[in-house]
C-alpha cells in the first residue's frame, strides 16, 4: 500500500471509528442498567464486533472509492458518448439486475423472510424491479424529464398495488414489500449507480447536469416495491412466519471460521457478477488504460474485505445483540424503548457506509451548497424519527399504511416548494440511510420488541416496516432543510430590495 493510499485509508478509518463509537458507546451504556441483561461473553464478542466494523468500512469506503464509483463513472460516460443509446438501456438493466443480486442487505432480509417467501425469487423479483427502474432512471437524465413526476407516478402505482393487496387479505406483505425497497440500495449498489448516473449526466450535459445526475437511488428504491407488492398478489396461503434464531450460540455455532468462510463465499458470489460484465463492457466498449484497470482491481480487492469484515461482524454481534435490546426494554418499560430507538436511530445511520459514499458525492456536485453536516444532520434527525416511530407502531399495533401515505404526500408535496436538486437528493438519501445495519441491527432490535408488545405472530405486521420508515424520513427532513434555504434566500432577497428603496428615498430632492 503507496503512502497515498495509507494516508487515505488512515482518513477512512477515522471516519469509520467516529461512526462506529456512538453506537458501541450507547450499547455498553446500556449494559449497565437494569433494564437489559447482557454478559461479559457477549459484550466481548460485541466489542470485537465493532473492532471488525470499523475495519470493514473503512477498507469498504476506500474500496467504493478506487473502485466502485468509477467504474459506474466509466461505464456511464462510456455507453453515452458511444450514442447507442439500445445497448446504454441494455447494460444498465443488466447492471441493475446483478448489482441488486450482489447486495448484501437484501440477502439479509431474504433470509429473515424465509419462512414466508422464498428467497431466491425474492432476490430475483427485486432485482427485476431495480434494472427496470433503473434503465428508466437512465432514460430521465438523457431526456432531461422531470423527476419529480415520474416519483408521483411510480408511488400512485405501488399505493394502488397496495391497496389490490389488502382488498385480497394480503397485508401482511406490505410492510416486507415496502422493506425491500430500502435495503435494495445498500454499499454495493450506492456507489456504482450514483456515479453511472453522475457520468451519463455529464456526458449528455445540460445547464442543470448536476441536478439531473441525482435521483437513481430514488427510482431504484421504488422498482423493488412494486416488483414485490405484484409478486406478493400472486402468492395465496396462510402466512406462518417463524422468528429467526438471533442468538450468538446458534450464530457462532462451530466457531468464526463458518461465519467468515460463508460470509465470503456469499460477497465473492455477489462481486464476481458485477466484475465480471464490467469487464466484458472493457474488452468491447470502453477500453480503459492499465493503469485505471489497475487501481480498479485493487479497489475490488479492498471492497471484498471490506464487505466480509463488516457482514460478519454484523451478524455475528450487532444482530443478536439488537434482538436481544428489543426483547428486553419493550418488556421492561414501552416508553424507555421509544425513547433509545429515537437515539439509536440519529447514531446509527453514522455508521451506514453508503451514507459517506452520498455525502460525499452531494458535497461535490453542489460545489458545497448542500455540506455533510447539513446532510448528516438531515439524516440523523430523519432515521431517529423514524425508529422511534416505528417502535411506537409496534406498542400501538397498527397499519404501515398510517404512516407512508401522510409521509409520502408530505414528502411529494415539498419537491413542488423547494429547489429540484433538494428533492433529487432527498429521495436519493432515503434508500441509501437505509443500509446495513438497519436491516442487520435495527429490523431485529424492532422484531425482539415485536414479540414482547405484540407477540411472535404479530411480526409480520409490525416489525417489518421499519426500513420503509427509515428509507422515508429523510426524504421530509432534507426537503425541509431546502425549504429553509429558499425561505433564507427569499428573506435576505427581500431585505436587500427595502435597503435600496430607503437608500432611493434619501437621494430624492425636494423643491419648495
Amino acid at each position: 500500500m503507496s503512502n497515498e493510499l495509507l494516508s487515505s485509508f488512515l482518513d477512512k478509518l477515522k471516519e469509520s471509528v467516529v461512526s462506529v463509537l456512538p453506537v458501541s458507546a450507547l450499547v455498553a451504556a446500556l449494559s449497565l442498567t437494569p433494564w437489559v441483561d447482557i454478559s461479559g461473553y457477549e459484550l466481548g464478542i460485541f466489542a470485537g464486533a465493532a473492532v471488525l466494523l470499523i475495519l470493514g468500512i473503512g477498507l469498504f469506503n476506500l474500496g467504493a472509492d478506487l473502485a466502485m464509483t468509477p467504474m459506474g463513472q466509466y461505464i456511464g460516460e462510456g455507453l453515452t458518448k458511444s450514442k447507442k443509446i439500445g445497448i446504454l438501456l441494455g447494460v444498465c438493466f443488466l447492471m441493475g439486475l446483478f448489482i441488486t443480486i450482489a447486495e448484501p442487505d437484501l440477502s439479509v432480509l431474504a433470509e429473515q423472510v424465509k419462512s414466508v417467501m422464498n428467497g431466491t425469487l425474492l432476490i430475483a423479483t427485486v432485482g427485476f424491479g431495480v434494472g427496470l427502474l433503473l434503465l428508466l432512471g437512465v432514460v430521465k437524465i438523457i431526456f432531461h424529464s422531470d423527476l419529480t413526476s415520474i416519483l408521483l407516478y411510480g408511488y400512485l402505482c405501488l399505493f394502488c398495488l397496495a391497496a389490490m393487496l389488502l382488498e385480497r387479505g394480503g397485508g401482511s406483505f406490505i410492510p416486507m414489500s415496502f422493506d425491500s425497497g430500502g435495503v435494495t440500495t445498500g454499499p454495493i449498489t450506492v456507489p456504482f449507480i450514483m456515479a453511472l448516473g453522475v457520468g451519463i449526466a455529464m456526458t449528455v450535459g445540460g445547464k442543470n447536469s448536476a441536478e439531473n445526475s441525482f435521483g437513481l437511488i430514488a427510482l431504484c428504491s421504488v422498482g423493488p416495491i412494486i416488483a414485490v407488492l405484484a409478486l406478493s398478489l400472486a402468492s395465496s396461503g396462510e402466512i406462518n412466519y417463524n422468528v429467526p434464531d438471533y442468538s450468538m450460540d446458534s450464530i457462532l455455532d462451530g466457531g468464526l471460521w463458518p461465519l467468515f468462510s460463508k460470509t465470503m463465499m456469499d460477497v465473492g458470489k455477489s462481486l464476481v457478477l458485477v466484475v465480471l460484465f464490467f469487464f466484458a463492457l472493457q474488452f468491447t466498449v470502453l477500453r480503459l488504460p492499465m493503469s485505471a484497470i489497475g487501481q480498479i482491481l485493487f479497489g475490488i480487492l479492498y471492497t471484498f474485505i471490506g464487505l466480509v469484515l463488516f457482514l460478519s461482524a454484523v451478524e455475528m454481534g450487532f444482530m443478536p445483540i439488537g434482538y436481544k435490546l428489543g426483547l428486553q426494554l419493550a418488556a421492561s418499560d414501552p416508553s424507555i424503548m421509544i425513547g433509545f430507538a429515537f437515539i439509536l436511530g440519529m447514531v446509527v445511520v453514522l455508521a451506514e457506509p453508503a451514507v459517506h459514499v452520498l455525502n460525499k458525492q452531494v458535497a461535490e456536485i453542489t460545489g458545497g451548497e448542500v455540506s455533510k453536516t447539513q446532510m448528516m444532520t438531515a439524516l440523523s434527525i430523519g432515521v431517529g424519527i423514524s425508529i422511534g416511530l416505528s417502535v411506537l407502531r409496534v406498542h400501538l399495533g397498527f397499519s404501515l399504511l398510517y404512516y407512508l401515505i401522510p409521509g409520502y404526500l408530505v414528502s411529494l408535496g415539498l419537491s413542488f416548494l423547494v429547489p429540484k436538486l433538494y428533492t433529487a437528493i432527498a429521495f436519493d438519501s432515503g434508500g441509501v440511510a437505509s443500509g446495513p445495519l438497519t436491516s442487520s441491527f435495527i429490523l431485529p432490535m424492532v422484531i425482539g420488541a415485536c414479540v414482547s408488545m405484540q407477540g411472535a405472530s404479530a411480526v409480520m405486521d409490525f416489525a417489518f416496516g421499519v426500513v420503509a420508515m427509515v428509507a422515508m424520513t429523510p426524504l421530509i427532513t432534507i426537503q425541509a432543510l431546502g425549504f429553509k434555504s429558499v425561505v433564507s434566500v427569499r428573506r435576505r432577497s427581500n431585505a436587500a430590495m427595502r435597503r435600496i428603496l430607503e437608500a432611493a428615498d434619501d437621494q430624492i430632492i425636494y423643491f419648495e
